[in-house]
């Protein structure tokens, strides 16, 4: 990776593949963490190990001191589905007010350049992280949100619900960003060092609190299923096989479970072969044809 974020390698020839791969945990050294996470150094594997020629975009939604994080979903959607437009216009670019990473960052424009995405990211109990977890919120507009936010002079939630109840709407709502293609790597630690024999926290007191057979999926890779059904529903393409998750330092301190021990870890060829089926399933499915224009208002 030759920056902190971005453009790492411009498509050659022009027309070829657009990737966008996300690390997504929220650990960045320029912030309390001090350390970058395994989900950075992972994607920036994965970069390398993608065919010449394709056009890789890079982002990292690592919390650091300054930048802006990705404000929450208004839930404009639950008032009217033409109320939620795509792309989301509840913030704006480089607003001082209510800074926002996903405009900031113009992740909607990326994310509808690529032709395919691959997530990379830790389970924080039992879920995915917060941030990427707002990234998904706040791309509920792309599963049939309103393209023409003139018609409802930005952001009026009586217009916009005269618009949905209107034969025209059946015109405008869409899948924005359908036909494209998302893979998932999380990853998780078992607990690490924590859990005694019986799966319980050593420190835990109140030991009849916690069942370890109801306290986890059976299988980890579940703890990101959300974001794959919204993937699914909103028409993005995610193979099974391109939806994995692995346990990286079972057994040890959260101290020796480092981005520097990756390359001891047995589980680092289960990435590589996630890695090559990503490689494989993109090249073979090919570009994602643009989506025709929206009519233009009458």
């Amino acid at each position: 990776m030759t920056g902190e974020h971005g453009l790492v390698r411009a498509a050659d020839p022009p027309g070829a593949l657009r990737v966008l791969l996300i690390a997504g945990s929220s650990r960045r050294r320029l912030h309390c963490a001090g350390l970058d996470s395994k989900a950075r150094a992972l994607t920036q594997r994965l970069a390398g190990r993608l065919p010449p020629g394709w056009e890789i975009d890079v982002e990292d939604l690592g919390n650091e001191r300054g930048r802006a994080r990705i404000q929450s979903c208004s839930g404009c959607v639950s008032t009217s589905m033409a109320l939620c437009c795509w792309p989301c216009n509840c913030y704006s670019p480089n607003d001082p007010v209510e800074p926002d990473l996903m405009w900031n960052l113009d992740l909607y424009g990326r994310l509808e350049r690529a032709d395919a995405w691959a997530i990379v990211g830790p389970v924080h109990w039992n879920a995915p992280t917060s941030n990427l977890k707002l990234m998904f919120d706040r791309l509920v507009c792309m599963s049939g949100g309103n393209p023409r936010p003139d018609l409802i002079d930005g952001k009026d939630p009586r217009k916009a619900r005269e618009l949905e109840r209107s034969p025209r709407w059946r015109e405008l709502t869409a899948n924005h960003l359908e036909g494209r293609t998302a893979a998932f790597f999380c990853y998780g630690d078992a607990g690490g060092d924590e859990l005694d024999e019986t799966g319980r926290p050593r420190i835990l007191r109140h030991r009849e609190y916690l069942d370890p057979r109801l306290d986890r999926y059976q299988d980890g890779r579940d703890t990101y299923a959300p974001l794959v059904q919204q993937c699914r529903y909103s028409g993005i393409e995610v193979p099974d096989r391109l939806w994995r998750y692995v346990e990286f330092g079972r057994g040890r301190s959260y101290s020796e479970d480092q981005a520097e021990h990756l390359a001891a870890e047995p589980a680092l060829r289960d990435f590589d072969d996630w890695a090559g089926e990503f490689a494989r399933f993109v090249r073979a499915k090919g570009r994602v044809p643009p989506r025709p224009p929206q009519r233009s208002a009458v």
